[in-house]
């Protein structure tokens, strides 16, 4: 009998993670929720049947405790999902504040690394594993006035080439996956008023393809998929 499947959502919430933690409970993967506040997650857990952590992911020590907890638990997980993220504030470079650009790096950028290595050590034993980032438009469109969110998410994408290229010959898949448009937060969305049908991602349709990459073979692999509405401008 198959061993089963254990995946982790580190940045955990509502949206894209709450998508992602129902999809691979659906399938049969045991889910574990990791965020800075757990309490909103209680919902989701009691739905997906799912064990959650509290993490500040930029946190070196929180970090390294959420995976041990998880490897006691659980063991390795065989899919990580890195979803968090920190825009610092949108505004003039000239009027940023430096501490609040400091966190959306940590966050955006530093967190992925903290996370993706803990995972690349562990998945190394194992001998395989997917570890897959979130990413935006920001990841390689700096907009004016969002240049904290830039500098966060061009280096994960960044962290995440590198990985693949370093981790892909020991079975260990590494994807990135810039999401370049809105994602829709249900179907009373107000963003959604003026837009064409399907004008905004659904949540659902991208965590199907997260669990897509996973399943890869890996003859095959991608190590970027990027993902926007049909009528999202280049």
């Amino acid at each position: 009998m198959a061993t089963k499947e254990t995946a982790v959502i580190v940045g955990s919430g509502r949206g894209l993670s709450a998508s992602l933690a129902r999809l691979f409970a659906k399938e049969g993967i045991q889910v574990a929720l990791a965020a800075r506040d757990v309490d909103k997650l209680a919902g989701l857990a009691k739905e997906t049947d799912a064990t959650v952590y509290a993490c500040d992911a930029s946190l070196p020590g929180d970090v390294d405790k959420l995976f041990a907890g998880l490897v006691e638990s659980s063991g390795v997980p065989d899919i990580v999902v890195y979803n968090a993220s920190n825009r610092g504030g949108r505004g003039p470079i000239v009027d940023l504040d430096p501490e609040a650009v400091r966190q959306a790096i940590l966050v955006s950028c530093y967190g992925g690394f903290l996370v993706g290595q803990n995972a690349a050590r562990l998945m190394m034993e194992q001998g395989h594993g997917s570890i897959l980032f979130t990413g935006a438009s920001a990841s390689y469109k700096g907009y004016a006035n969002s240049s904290s969110f830039a500098m966060g998410k061009f280096g994960l994408r960044g962290l995440a080439q590198s990985m693949a290229r370093e981790l892909a010959p020991q079975n260990i898949h590494v994807a990135h996956f810039p999401i370049d448009g809105g994602i829709r937060q249900g179907a009373d969305d107000p963003r959604i008023e003026g837009r064409p049908e399907d004008g905004m991602l659904d949540p659902d349709a991208i965590a199907e393809t997260y669990l897509n990459v996973h399943r890869q073979h890996r003859s095959a692999w991608s190590w970027e998929v990027e993902l926007r509405p049909w009528t999202e401008s280049f």
